[in-house]
């Protein structure tokens, strides 16, 4: 069982740059300080990452640094259609110009230039997320003002090493299970969101990645028997034998998961998928909706993405061995290849 939980209050890396305690938490319990790192500025990688689901619809908005890259974008997903548009900007060496929160509970993320104003603010127990966005398609414009709340909850945060380089790391939190509202604006159509039924997602990294790595994750949320529940899974980033990052979350309460297994049809990304559990506490039938895929190769980088949103049917069991029945769970999961 790859279970290390980190309790204690620390900083996240030792005076050689290498990971203090790897391992998970419920919490940002790790310190991060770009001056710590042991690594050129064009190695860190940093990135706040909102995923927005409502019904029939879904929004994912992107601010990063990744040294000598700058990735800013924003997806608009209609699920009924199905359709996707994602619209990216890339700056140049941005290595730390961005000045992103070393810690996600507090400061804001705020990037614009001519065409994208886009805003991460972090207010007392929830989180807002503000963006217009210039011809975002053709001469349409792209607008939305978002509120997720944040009540206090577990959420995942793992500090993962690397066997062939002691100075990279994976430091990253996701939190599951926040309750969406507000609105958002494309070509004549405003679509709104329900709190009750609509939910969102972060994906808050930090960190120092060797060059070439592929990588699996998945994540969801929904309503079970009239609770929050949410999923994150997956794979792939460094050595994982301290903890993985799988986990279920159901009111408001982390249930740890050992190991996931992403069965990706060789032939089709839209084709189902499956999804197997060391322990049997994740057993999943995913069918796809749409494959969001993006392919980008120059010189020395290049990426390789899938990320598929579809439903999830199965069961998944709590630390109490409750059973929750899954059905047509509105989610996403992912392959990436990336060499940058």
């Amino acid at each position: 069982m790859r279970n290390h939980e980190v309790t204690t209050r620390q900083p996240l890396l030792n005076d050689r740059g290498e990971l203090r305690e790897p391992g998970w938490a419920r919490s940002l319990v790790f310190t991060y300080d770009r001056k710590d790192i042991k690594a050129p500025a064009f190695r860190i990688k940093e990135w706040d990452y909102y995923l927005v689901i409502g019904q029939g619809f879904g929004l994912a908005f992107t601010v990063s640094d990744n040294g000598y890259v700058g990735l800013q974008s924003v997806s608009l997903l209609d699920f009924e259609k199905p359709w996707e548009h994602t619209e990216t900007i890339l700056n140049a060496f941005p290595m730390g110009k961005l000045k992103l929160p070393a810690d996600s509970s507090s400061g804001n993320t705020r990037y614009r230039d001519k065409r994208l104003s886009l805003e991460f603010l972090v207010e007392e127990g929830s989180r807002r997320i503000r963006c217009s966005f210039e011809r975002f398609l053709g001469d349409k414009p792209f607008a939305c003002d978002i509120t997720l709340a944040q009540p206090p909850m577990d959420t995942m945060v793992i500090a993962t090493p690397w066997k062939e380089k002691k100075t990279a790391f994976y430091y990253n939190q996701k939190i599951n299970c926040m309750p969406a509202s507000g609105w958002a604006e494309f070509d004549g159509r405003r679509y709104e969101l329900d709190p009750a039924l609509d939910f969102g997602t972060l994906d808050w990294g930090r960190g120092v990645w060797t060059y070439d790595n592929r990588w699996y994750w998945g994540s969801g949320n929904g309503v079970v028997e009239g609770k929050p529940f949410g999923f994150n899974i997956g794979y792939g980033f460094g050595d994982t034998s301290a903890a993985t990052e799988n986990i279920l979350f159901y009111d408001g309460v982390g249930h740890k998961l050992s190991e996931v297994t992403f069965h990706i049809p060789k032939d089709s990304y839209v084709k189902p998928w499956q999804f197997t559990s060391d322990d049997g506490r994740f057993e999943m039938e995913f069918v796809p909706i749409i494959d969001r895929a993006a392919h980008t190769a120059m010189v020395i980088v290049e990426t390789n993405q899938h990320q598929v949103f579809g439903r999830m049917t199965g069961k998944a069991v709590l630390d109490d061995g409750k059973v929750l029945e899954i059905k047509d769970l509105l989610c996403f999961a992912e392959e990436v290849h990336n060499r940058y």
